[in-house]
This record gives structure tokens, C-alpha cells and sequence, in this order.
């Protein structure tokens, strides 16, 4: 099985060391690429000089377009599994291989990562883990499946999902949407509880005044996707 982590980054010039350095000390059986989404600060120096493979884009995509990139990589390159994997220092690699062997043992399409299954570690501001919340309601009303951490960009593809997502990926806040549709399409979800760290640096693109705009958006991106096949 070929394995791949998907690391987006923009402006991760201060976070980008260590989080391939976790990659590369836990998960060493896996490849990486990151894909720097024309970060204006240092990233793409600090890639180059440390000879990280990387995908550097012309053009900000935004999170959707740079994710997209990584799974039209991944899929290209001929992955059987892919995964995201954020680059401020976020995620820990030290759950990738037990998300791999759940996805490969249980025969399932996509692993998320899930900060609130046993809420540990991390857990993000009062504010939104209420809109999480409300997230996990909706796809659950949708799809009739409970995702604890809709919003977790901790997540693990077989070759199907890659597929899919490198054709069509959501451009803007795109985790609960892209949920919804594989499980639209029948595809098997499964989470396991993992601890994620504080960003070290920088800022969430979800600032509080945003939060309306974001709730709004991804609710009607979640039921457009939920009547799509």
C-alpha cells in the first residue's frame, strides 16, 4: 500500500519544520508532499532549503484548492491512501498508522481524526465547538451518521475517496461538505479519537466575524451536497 500525507501550507514558515520532522519520525512509511498554496512569507524558502517534496502554487488557491491539489497528487502518483495533515503543528503523526491500519482492516473509505470522542487534548474555543455541534446534528439528520468532529481536517482517504476528491473537492471551508458527500455516495466513515495540538503560530481563516458568514455557508453547501449523487 502506497501512502501519502498531504501537508497544506500557507504561511507555515515557522510551524513547516516540525511538522514534516513528526511525519518523517512517526509515520516513516509514508511518503509526503507539501503543497505550498503561495504562501507570502518564508515557506517556500524553508521547503526548499530542507528539500521537502513539494508542489508550490502560482496562484492562493484557498484550503480547498491547496487539499485538492495534494489528492490530483496523490491520485496521479498512484496512491492507495491518502491523508491531510495540517502544517502549523495541529496534528500529531504518531496516530497515522493506527488510522491506516483501521482503514485497511475494517475495509473502510475514509478515517477522521476526532478530537471529541474522548476530549482530550486541544479542544478549540467555546464558540466553536458549539458550531461543531450543531454540524455533527446536521450531517447526522442528513446522513444519518454521527461525525463527532466534522470540521477536523485530520482525515484518511483510500483510493476511491482520492479519486473522487481530486475531481471535485468544495473551495471554501470544505470538511463538513466533503463529508457529506462520500457518505452521499455510500462510502464507509469511521472516526477514532485522536489528541491535536494549539496552533503554534499564526491564524485560523475563520475569524469571529466571519462565524456567521461560515455557519451560513457551510449549511447550505451541506444540503446542496446531500442532494447531489
Amino acid at each position: 500500500m502506497r501512502k501519502l500525507v498531504i501537508i497544506p501550507a500557507y504561511n507555515e514558515q515557522g510551524g513547516i519544520v516540525k511538522t514534516v520532522e513528526d511525519v518523517k519520525k512517526y509515520a516513516p512509511e509514508f511518503d509526503y508532499v507539501v503543497i505550498n498554496d503561495c504562501s507570502t512569507d518564508k515557506t517556500l524558502t524553508v521547503c526548499r532549503e530542507h528539500g521537502f517534496p513539494l508542489v508550490n502554487l502560482p496562484v492562493n488557491l484557498g484550503i480547498g484548492g491547496g487539499v485538492q491539489t495534494g489528492y490530483v497528487y496523490a491520485f496521479r502518483n498512484g496512491y492507495d491512501i491518502a491523508v491531510q495533515f495540517d502544517g502549523d503543528g495541529q496534528h500529531n503523526a504518531r496516530y497515522l498508522n493506527e488510522m491506516a491500519d483501521k482503514l485497511e482492516r475494517e475495509h473502510l473509505d475514509m478515517v477522521i481524526g476526532s478530537r471529541y470522542i474522548k476530549k482530550e487534548g486541544f479542544q478549540s474555543s467555546g464558540l466553536r465547538r458549539l458550531g461543531i455541534r450543531y454540524f455533527t446534528w446536521l450531517i447526522k439528520l442528513i446522513t444519518r451518521q454521527k461525525i463527532t468532529d466534522p470540521t477536523s481536517g485530520m482525515r484518511m482517504a483510500n483510493r476511491d475517496v482520492i479519486e473522487i476528491y481530486a475531481k471535485n473537492y468544495p473551495k471554501d471551508y470544505p470538511e463538513p461538505e466533503s463529508v457529506v458527500t462520500i457518505l452521499k455516495k455510500g462510502k464507509k466513515v469511521e472516526e477514532i479519537p485522536v489528541q491535536m495540538n494549539a496552533r503554534e503560530e499564526g491564524v485560523s481563516s475563520i475569524s469571529p466575524k466571519k462565524s456567521v458568514y461560515y455557519m451560513i455557508k457551510v449549511t447550505l453547501a451541506i444540503l446542496i451536497a446531500a442532494l447531489r449523487r
